[in-house]
């Protein structure tokens, strides 16, 4: 009988086998962990599973609807009994879709999303109110067992008041109701008033050599002690 000439698809086979399962196991341990805060996975007919769906490119995972990349753009953590969305939940920036529906949460989120510049639809519990209110929102539709807030508004073109960023910054989103100031290239610090790169060279060589200074300063009281001791 021949014996398998090396390199034959059926030698081959079960390496790409094990290839599989070993990138099987690195893509689950890489699953971020908001996505498995709370047991079970996403429901069929819920917003972020027909989201998630209607992309071939997207996949879901636990709690989750991930990009080829790994990036978070759907989060259902509804009914999971929470409180608050927890310390892992600034791993959802991304997000274009959330639901937290069916859980106890808190009535003030805002400063819960900051960052979350991407997201459109978020689905909460029917008392609790769309961060930054109307302003943030284009669309509030309050149902029985849910409020739904759609289209984040970026506030930076809706405010009134040109004059809240300083001269060398501009206004950037920062999440539903929130911005910030960014400053322009070239300058840096206080009000964006410095200008030119900041030296991190010049930072770390202060930083060194105070520390330096402390540390024989220290070393040379603690040597006289003992010798007087």
């Amino acid at each position: 009988m021949a014996s398998p000439v090396h390199g034959s698809p059926g030698a081959l086979w079960p390496w790409a086998t094990a290839l599989l399962l070993a990138l099987g196991v690195e893509r689950a341990l890489a699953l971020p962990e908001i996505c498995t805060q709370c047991p079970g996975s996403v429901q069929n007919f819920s917003q972020v599973a027909v989201y998630c769906k209607q992309t071939s490119e997207l996949m879901l995972h636990a709690r989750c609807c991930l990009n080829q990349k790994g990036a978070i753009l759907g989060l259902d953590l509804q009914n999971c009994s929470l409180k608050n969305p927890g310390p892992n939940f600034p791993q959802a920036r991304t997000a274009v879709i959330i639901d937290l529906q069916a859980n106890p949460l808190k009535d003030n989120l805002t400063n819960t999303f900051h960052g979350f510049t991407q997201l459109q639809t978020l689905v909460l519990p029917q008392d609790v109110i769309c961060p930054g209110g109307i302003n943030a929102w284009v669309h509030i539709t309050s149902y029985v067992d849910s409020q739904v807030c759609q289209g984040q508004k970026d506030l930076c073109n809706s405010t009134g008041n040109p004059e809240m960023c300083p001269e060398n910054g501009s206004c950037a989103p920062a999440g539903p109701g929130l911005l910030q100031c960014v400053c322009e290239d070239g300058f840096h610090g206080y009000k964006c008033m410095r200008q030119g790169s900041f030296s991190l060279l010049m930072f770390f060589g202060i930083l060194g050599s105070t520390t330096l200074s402390i540390s024989i300063l220290l070393w040379g009281t603690q040597r006289r002690k003992a010798k007087t001791s």
